[in-house]
């Protein structure tokens, strides 16, 4: 029975997870898995499409035409949205820009799918928790259970540190520092290094945890861990959240007509800074945030912050608009653009 030898695909895929990725790029694990998952729907697509196994795949069957209907097949059948949809394709991308520098013979197709675009995504409005909000998720929790206790001081950690879920769950013991000045280590993307003040109470909470725990705070264990003592997943703190917030809503209507995911713990943790007083750059740095850009946008969300600023706000004198009225030209001008 003959071997199947690797075709060009297989070796392209090889060196670019195990070799480029890692060693000559040096990027995160979490970007590597988020890749590896984007290619693996791919190759999964293709194969179904073609009726055939995925390791009967060539290079041939990545053209152009076949990357544009994955990307409308994870659109109109697996019902993502426009984000992740850019996500799948930047994967797409990232591979072609090195397959196009390891084989110029087929820079012309490599150009062409990267030529695909990007669509747009609508702006959102950003989804946050008001201090009243936070106290009612806070107050649902049971903590006279082990688990209700870990979800306590879970969520209590993530709005003081406003860090990101993925930062959260990779957490180690040895990251907390619960004695004065109280801080705890995050890594964030491309594993950037950054350290959080800790509020007393959140210090107290994690000194108590970790002692209930029997952690030794210099030892490198997950400090979240599910009921089945394995690491926490971004799924399992989004299931926390979402089992919390019923109850919370019964104290906090409001929390009703909100779409909530523990992303907006982050946002809330930067909306409360930005009313305390913080300045933008402050909360970049807080945030891990790459470009002060990211965190403009959460000047402009905050509704009683707008409120305050209309009220500071002379009010125009009436006659400015006399002149205006007169020329009927200008109006009729600028009401046919």
């Amino acid at each position: 029975m003959s071997v199947q030898r690797p075709n060009l695909l297989a070796t392209s895929l090889r060196n670019f997870f195990g070799d480029y990725l890692p060693r000559l790029r040096g990027v995160s694990p979490h970007t590597i898995q988020s890749y590896r998952d984007s290619l693996v729907l791919l190759l999964r697509f293709l194969a179904t499409q073609g009726h055939r196994g995925v390791a009967d795949l060539d290079l041939s069957d990545l053209n152009p035409t076949a990357m544009v209907a994955f990307l409308a097949h994870l659109e109109q059948e697996r019902k993502v949205c426009i984000a992740t949809r850019n996500v799948r394709l930047a994967a797409i991308h990232a591979f072609f820009r090195f397959f196009a520098a390891q084989h110029p013979d087929q820079l012309e197709m490599a150009q062409r799918i990267l030529g695909i675009p990007f669509k747009r995504t609508p702006k959102r409005g950003v989804e946050y928790l008001e201090e009243e909000e936070i106290e009612a998720v806070l107050s649902a929790i049971d903590r006279s259970t082990r688990d209700g206790r870990r979800d306590y001081v879970l969520l209590a950690t993530m709005f003081n540190s406003g860090g990101r879920v993925q930062e959260i769950i990779d957490l180690r013991v040895c990251d907390l520092q619960l004695t004065a000045p109280f801080q705890l280590r995050l890594f964030g993307k491309g594993r950037k290094e950054r350290f959080c003040p800790l509020w007393p109470q959140t210090a107290r909470l994690l000194r108590d945890f970790a002692k209930e725990r029997q952690l030794d705070l210099r030892s490198d264990t997950r400090v979240f861990l599910n009921h089945r003592q394995q690491p926490l997943t971004r799924f399992g703190v989004r299931y926390i959240l979402a089992k919390h917030l019923v109850r919370a809503r019964r104290r906090a209507p409001n929390l009703a007509r909100k779409k909530l995911h523990p992303h907006s713990i982050r946002h809330s943790n930067a909306v409360a800074l930005l009313k305390s007083g913080v300045d933008l750059s402050t909360i970049s740095q807080w945030l891990g945030h790459a470009s002060l850009n990211t965190t403009n946008h959460y000047a402009t969300v905050d509704l009683e912050m707008k409120r305050q600023a209309i009220a500071r706000v002379h009010q125009v004198p009436r006659k400015g608009a006399i002149a205006w009225r007169k020329n009927r030209t200008i109006l009729a001008w600028l009401e046919a653009l």
